[in-house]
């Protein structure tokens, strides 16, 4: 016997087994019923993402008709994954950071006849042109309004696509990241599996549930009965204030956010809440080992990283404590932990003859929407190529860099994560993203670009980094900024940090 794997299964089992337990509490200010900012229970969500699906029909949406989605987190998102993709619809969570030329080439090129926005947003969308718009909270009854029909049935295809997820854009255009519900079912189960996912768990989304779906979190926590606390702007204060009224043990979040809630510790007024109860999943970027040390012993929470990419669904890697590091000091604990990790279940990983990191596993992207082009070559010899570089060893990956990143000075490659790493173990910065900049000496100069938090000069930090680096390893340039480019996920965009010094140049290496 086989039976489709599908991303309704998770609600399925949510309202026969917890039918009555609270799904998910909604920021208090969202707008009127059916959602109205409280708590919504999961028989409750299941008849919400019922009456979604009807409305879909009603619209003759067909089965496989795109559905795009502009909202920061809200009960209303969450019901979406299941609304829209467990009756054979797909998804299209978007980011609602992009410009609006972003936004409406979205829009345009996954073909989404339904567009629903937060009104907040609703200027990201004033000239698109899709069949159907709806301003969230305002068009509610015309989304979630109880039809009289039941959604007609889907009998389900777990090589249907569920999400097509864009890419950030930290190097080029958002491509469309094809999910199917199997890709989605795997990669929420086995990332529950590894994260010891379990029904008492209370999970604050301060993870954007437009990336990579939440990296999943959406599903897993919903199948085992988990409560959704939903946060829709993030705030190292209020993440904490969460942690405190509602027992949160679980989140997801990018090195920005892990920063955030750091700086919000220090001024906190008691005992920090979460200690020995609440963990971390970190992911976006290797973050510094001095962070991971700040976050175990500042804030006593588990810290766990993960590496993936939205092609991945995400996840590839975790580095979580093991019984053998027990003994280690804490500094080498959080070494260990900085890796990138160790493959989940079912994920194969080499690396090839150039240092890419290459990877197979049940939840690599179908395809890439409409770019059979680039599907072909991110899936070349049935390996996904990640366009990292890095090293497994021990049954361990380490990310070097991204392969675009790897600065070549003076001959030598240098990783850029790594003269970053020993950067921010310098107390006084806050921030750095290092790039190689054109050089007539060195071809590519090592340039440090840096976000204090107090006073210190460029020979200071070079001098530190000459205790950790190194000679040609070592920074040639400090310069200090108040902010690093980013996008909405944390990611620094280097493209962004390089272009000004490459201006004019044809390629971007020299």
């Amino acid at each position: 016997m086989e039976f489709p794997l599908t991303v309704r299964d998770f609600l399925d089992r949510a309202v026969t087994v917890y039918p009555d337990r609270v799904a998910v509490v909604d920021e208090p200010d969202q707008p009127a019923p059916p959602f109205g900012g409280g708590e919504l229970t999961y028989a409750q969500l299941d008849q919400l993402a019922r009456n979604q699906a009807a409305n879909l029909d009603r619209l003759e949406v067909p089965v496989g008709g795109r559905v795009a989605i502009i909202s920061q987190n809200s009960a209303r998102m969450l019901t979406s994954f299941f609304g829209v993709s467990g009756w054979g619809r797909v998804l299209v969570p978007v980011n609602f950071r992009l410009s609006v030329a972003e936004v409406e080439y979205i829009i345009e090129h996954s073909g989404s006849e339904v567009v629903m926005i937060d009104p907040e947003l609703q200027p990201l969308i004033e000239n698109i042109t899709a069949k159907h718009v709806f301003v969230l909270g305002r068009d509610d009854e015309q989304i979630w309004g109880a039809t009289g029909a039941d959604p007609v049935p889907w009998a389900g295809d777990e090589r249907a696509t569920a999400t097509i997820n864009y890419t950030s854009g930290t190097t080029a255009r958002p491509k469309g990241v094809q999910l199917t519900h199997r890709n989605n079912w795997l990669n929420a189960t086995v990332f529950a599996l590894h994260a010891s996912v379990t029904d008492r768990d209370v999970y604050l989304h301060t993870l954007p549930m437009f990336h990579a779906n939440g990296w999943g979190m959406p599903y897993g926590i919903t199948g085992l009965g988990g409560k959704h606390i939903v946060l829709r702007k993030v705030d190292g204060a209020e993440i904490l204030r969460r942690v405190e009224k509602y027992g949160v043990t679980f989140m997801c979040a990018a090195p920005a956010v892990v920063t955030a809630a750091l700086d919000a510790a220090r001024d906190w007024d008691g005992p920090i809440p979460g200690r020995d109860t609440t963990r971390i999943v970190v992911a976006g970027a290797p973050p510094p080992t001095r962070v991971i040390e700040r976050v175990r012993e500042e804030l006593g929470w588990e810290f766990i990283q993960i590496y993936g990419l939205t092609e991945t669904a995400p996840l590839l890697t975790m580095s979580r404590m093991r019984a053998e590091w027990d003994d280690l000091d804490a500094s080498e604990q959080a070494k260990k932990l900085g890796r990138a990790g160790a493959p989940a279940l079912g994920v194969r990983i080499k690396i090839d003859e150039t240092g890419e990191v290459l990877a197979q596993s049940n939840h690599n992207l179908d395809a890439y929407w409409d770019n059979p082009g680039a599907t072909g070559e991110a899936q070349a010899q049935n390996w996904f190529h990640t366009g990292d570089g890095g090293t497994f060893e021990d049954g361990y990956l380490t990310i070097a860099d991204r392969k675009k990143d790897v600065i070549i000075s003076g001959g030598e490659n240098v990783s850029s994560i790594e003269v970053e790493d020993a950067i921010i173990s310098h107390p006084a910065v806050r921030e750095a993203a290092v790039i190689g900049i054109p050089d007539e000496k060195w071809g590519e100069m090592v340039t440090a670009l840096v976000v204090v938090e107090t006073e210190v000069s460029e020979e200071e930090l070079i001098a530190h980094c000459r205790t950790r680096l190194a000679g040609y390893k070592l920074p040639k340039k400090v310069e200090f900024r108040d902010e690093l480019a980013r996008t909405a996920t944390g990611k620094l965009q280097k493209f962004k940090l390089r272009q000004p010094y490459w201006e004019g140049k044809s390629k971007q290496v020299n």
